[in-house]
């Protein structure tokens, strides 16, 4: 069975089986790139100590297989994964696993740093930073200036800022919705 291209998780992924598993799927791979996305324990010059994020559920998956459609067009490679974590994460933690697969390794870089950068600026997610000094505020996980150097780097990409609208949480504190 091939494993989904999207996966949205909470548990953990483990690098090695996911390689693996984009590897066997087509004889013709030569090369796999990767990235591995995690918490850092610092931002802007503070501790962190925790991170949440949030999603859409069902949204975002669709969101992540156009931009995996979109980079099977656009280079020539063989597969992509895709992992995003959601839930409270801590430093250190993995959030993200982009990893594709192509014949040679120039089409993997590039499209992997294409993905990557698209779930930086445009994936719809969510996330709360929790430091000493801050304890709630939910922000997008999209920054002007990421989806300004986005759109230089990938013309054609849609890159408009998006429109926020508080929307109520459950949980304490305020998420954003946006307009997709």
């Amino acid at each position: 069975m091939t494993p989904p291209r999207v996966s949205i998780q909470t548990e953990d992924f483990d690098l090695s089986t996911e390689i693996a598993a984009l590897r066997r799927a087509n004889p013709g791979v030569g090369a796999v790139c990767g990235f591995v996305g995690t918490v850092r324990g610092q931002d802007t010059g503070d501790t962190v100590e925790s991170m949440t994020l949030e999603h859409y559920p069902g949204m975002t998956e669709k969101s992540i297989e156009a931009m995996l459609d979109a980079a099977l067009q656009r280079f020539d490679i063989l597969g992509a994964r895709v992992i995003h974590r959601v839930g409270r994460l801590l430093p250190c933690e993995q959030i993200v696993l982009v990893a594709v697969a192509s014949a040679h390794r120039e089409q993997s870089f590039r499209a992997c740093e294409f993905l990557m950068d698209y779930l930086k600026t445009q994936a719809p997610f969510w996330k709360k930073e929790q430091t000493p000094r801050v304890r709630a505020g939910w922000t997008p996980g999209q920054a002007t200036t990421r989806r300004s150097r986005a759109g230089q780097s990938w013309p054609g990409v849609r890159t408009q800022p998006l429109a926020p609208r508080p929307r109520p949480s459950s949980k304490a504190g305020m998420a954003l919705d946006f307009n997709i």
